[in-house]
C-alpha cells in the first residue's frame, strides 16, 4: 500500500530511492562494483579464459588427429589382413602344390623301384634257370657216364667176359642215346 501512495505522489523516481534506501543500495559502490567486475572479467578473458579455451581448441584438434589416424590405422589393418589372407591363400596352394608334386615324384619313384625290382628279379630267376640248366646238364653228363658204367659192368657180368675198350665205348653210347 505503501506503494501505491508513493507512486501517486511522487512518481517513479521516488519509488526507486525508497526501495534503494530500503534495500541499502549506493549508487557508488554499484558503480565501483561493475568497474571493478568489468576489469576481473576482462582479466578473466585475457589471461584465464583465453589460454583455456586455446588449450581446449588444441585438445579438440589433437582428438580429431588421433580420431583421422585410428581410422587411417584401421583401413590400414584391414589391408594388411587382406594381404595376410592372400599370403596364406597363396603359401597353402603352394605347399598343396608341393604336396602333390611330392606324391607324383614319389609314385613315379615306387614304380621304378619296382620295375626295377622286378627286372633285378628276372635277372635272378633267369640266372637261377641258367645255373639249373648247367647243373641238370652236369647231372645229365654225370648220369649217362654212370649208366654207361653199369650197363658195361652189368654186361661183363650177365655175359662173363672182359669186355673191350671198344665194346664198352659202344656200350656206354648206346646207354646215352637211350637216357637222351
Amino acid at each position: 500500500m505503501n506503494v501505491l501512495i508513493a507512486a501517486s505522489s511522487g512518481g517513479i523516481t521516488d519509488i526507486l530511492r525508497d526501495t534503494a534506501e530500503t534495500f541499502g543500495w549506493n549508487w557508488k559502490l554499484f558503480l565501483s562494483q561493475v568497474i571493478s567486475f568489468c576489469i576481473v572479467a576482462y582479466l578473466l578473458q585475457r589471461f584465464a579464459y583465453k589460454p583455456i579455451l586455446a588449450v581446449l581448441e588444441e585438445r579438440r584438434r589433437t582428438i580429431e588427429e588421433g580420431q583421422l589416424n585410428a581410422e587411417k590405422i584401421n583401413k590400414e589393418l584391414a589391408q594388411a589382413e587382406k594381404r595376410y589372407q592372400e599370403i596364406l591363400a597363396k603359401a597353402n596352394a603352394d605347399a598343396q602344390r608341393m604336396i602333390d608334386e611330392a606324391r607324383e615324384s614319389a609314385a613315379h619313384l615306387s614304380e621304378r623301384k619296382q620295375q626295377e625290382a622286378i627286372a633285378a628279379a628276372e635277372q635272378i630267376i633267369a640266372k637261377a634257370r641258367e645255373a639249373a640248366a648247367i647243373e641238370h646238364d652236369r647231372t645229365m653228363e654225370s648220369l649217362k657216364r654212370e649208366l654207361g658204367r653199369l650197363v658195361v659192368d652189368t654186361t661183363a657180368k650177365v655175359t662173363g667176359k672182359v669186355l673191350t675198350p671198344d665194346d664198352q665205348r659202344r656200350l656206354q653210347e648206346e646207354a646215352a642215346r637211350e637216357v637222351a
